[in-house]
C-alpha cells in the first residue's frame, strides 16, 4: 500500500512521531509529501515544544498568517543566538524610552512625544518618519499602553493622557502629584502607579480617578489581570511589607501579598501576566520569578537569576517557553527557556556607554530594545551579516 493511500488522520498520527529534522527530510521525497508535510497541522506539535513560535501554552496561535514550518526554522536561530544586530534609531540626549508592538507598527516614546513607526514586513525595519505622533505631556513620557482603540500614556508631569488612535482626540487625566511611573489598560479600565505612593483606578469614560489606594511606598509597576477582576502592584520595597500585592478591581481591597522573603530595596520593576493565574515579575533583586495564583502566594513556583547580579528592568514572554529580559548594564539582553535554570543566550547591545534596557518587545523574527540613546533590533530571520 502506498503511503498516501492511508487516511489523512493516520498520516498525521505517523508524522507526529517525527522530530523536526526527520520531518524536513521527509518533505524532500516528492511534491505530494512536500505539500502534505508543510501543513501547519503537521508542525503544530513540534512548534509547541520550541521557543517563540507563536503557539501559546493554551494552544492558541498568535501568528496564524506565518507558516509554522518557517517559524520553527527561525526558532532555531533564537535557541542558538544567531541574529543580525542593528541600530534602528538614534537620539542625541539620554532618554527613558518605552516601546510597544502592535502588528506591523512600533510605538516609541522619545521625551514628551510618542511616535508610531510602520515596520516593513519583509525586513522588519522602520520607516524614517513616524506615521503618527502623540503629544501633550509637559515632561517626559514614563510609560504608555496601546489598546485596540486608545493609546494611554503617563508622564513625569503627573498626568495621564488618553489618545484615541483613529480620530486623534485626546483627554487629560489629573490626579497624581508626582510622575506616573507605570500604568496598564484593559477593557476600558486604567490602573496607574506613581512616585507619590498611590495607585489609582480610572475608566475611559471619566477623567477623574474612580478610586485611590494609598500604597505607602513608591509604585514601580502595575498589571491588570486578563479577567479584569484584579490587578497587581509592584513597589520599591522600602517598607516592611511585600512589594507584590494583588487588589480587587471593584472594591480596591487587598486580596493577597506575593512572596515573603524580599530584601529591602528589592523593588519590582516589571510585571507580565501569562494567563489569569500565572504571572512573571522582575526587579532590583536580579531575579525573574514565576507565580501561580492557584498555589500558595508565599513562594514563587520558579525563579531565574541574572548571572552578573544586574537589576532587571523589563521582561517579555512568548506565552509558552521563552522569556526575554533586559538588564541595567551595557544593554544586556538575555533569553531564557523556562524549562532550564540557566539562560539560553546573552546579547550585549551597548559596550562603549553603559545603559539599561528600559523596554523590549519581540515577535517571531525580531526583538526590539530601547536603550538610553538608541533603539536596537535583533533580526533572527536574516542571521548575521557575512564578513568581508
Amino acid at each position: 500500500m502506498f503511503l498516501f493511500q492511508l487516511p489523512e488522520v493516520v498520516l498525521y498520527h505517523i508524522m507526529s512521531y517525527l522530530e523536526y529534522k526527520s520531518l524536513s527530510r521527509l518533505s524532500q521525497v516528492c511534491k505530494t509529501i512536500y505539500h502534505f508535510a508543510n501543513r501547519d497541522a503537521v508542525w503544530r506539535k513540534i512548534a509547541k515544544e520550541f521557543i517563540n513560535t507563536g503557539i501559546t501554552r493554551q494552544g492558541a496561535d498568535v501568528y496564524p498568517h506565518i507558516p509554522l514550518k518557517d517559524r520553527v526554522k527561525v526558532s532555531q536561530n533564537w535557541c542558538h543566538g544567531i541574529c543580525r544586530k542593528e541600530v534602528m534609531l538614534k537620539w542625541r540626549i539620554n532618554l527613558l524610552p518605552w516601546i510597544q508592538l502592535d502588528g506591523d507598527v512600533l510605538y516609541l516614546s522619545q521625551a514628551a512625544d510618542i511616535g508610531a513607526y510602520h515596520m516593513r514586513p519583509d525586513t522588519g525595519k522602520l520607516q524614517r518618519s513616524p506615521m503618527a505622533l502623540f503629544s501633550g505631556h509637559q515632561e517626559d513620557v514614563c510609560r504608555f499602553v496601546v489598546t485596540d482603540t486608545h493609546l494611554v500614556s503617563g508622564g513625569s508631569d503627573g498626568k495621564i493622557l488618553v489618545h484615541h488612535r483613529r480620530n486623534g482626540f485626546s483627554m487629560e487625566y489629573s490626579g497624581h502629584n508626582q510622575e506616573v511611573n507605570c500604568l496598564d489598560c484593559r477593557g476600558g479600565l486604567i490602573v496607574s502607579g506613581s512616585r507619590d505612593r498611590t495607585a489609582r483606578v480610572w475608566t475611559l469614560s471619566s477623567n477623574c480617578p474612580r478610586d485611590t489606594i494609598p500604597m505607602n511606598d513608591r509604585v514601580w509597576s502595575v498589571a491588570i489581570s486578563p479577567t479584569q477582576s484584579s490587578f497587581v502592584t509592584g513597589t520599591a520595597c522600602c517598607e516592611n511589607f511585600s512589594p507584590l500585592r494583588i487588589w480587587d478591581v471593584e472594591r480596591c481591597e487587598l486580596l493577597c501579598c506575593l512572596g515573603s522573603e524580599f530584601r529591602r530595596g528589592a523593588g519590582v520593576l516589571d510585571i507580565v501576566y501569562e494567563s489569569p493565574v500565572q504571572l512573571l515579575t522582575c526587579g532590583y533583586d536580579t531575579y525573574i520569578r514565576s507565580w501561580d495564583l492557584r498555589l500558595s502566594p508565599r513562594k514563587c513556583v520558579m525563579e531565574w537569576e541574572e548571572p552578573h547580579d544586574s537589576a532587571l528592568y523589563c521582561i517579555q514572554t512568548d506565552g509558552n517557553h521563552m522569556i526575554a529580559s533586559g538588564s541595567s548594564y551595557y544593554g544586556v539582553i538575555r533569553t531564557w527557556d523556562k524549562r532550564q535554570t540557566r539562560c539560553l543566550e546573552m546579547f550585549q547591545l551597548s559596550s562603549a556607554v553603559s545603559s539599561p534596557v528600559y523596554c523590549l518587545r519581540f515577535n517571531t523574527s525580531h526583538l526590539y530594545a530601547a536603550l538610553a540613546t538608541a533603539l536596537h533590533s535583533l533580526d533572527f530571520k536574516q542571521g548575521p551579516r557575512p564578513r568581508r
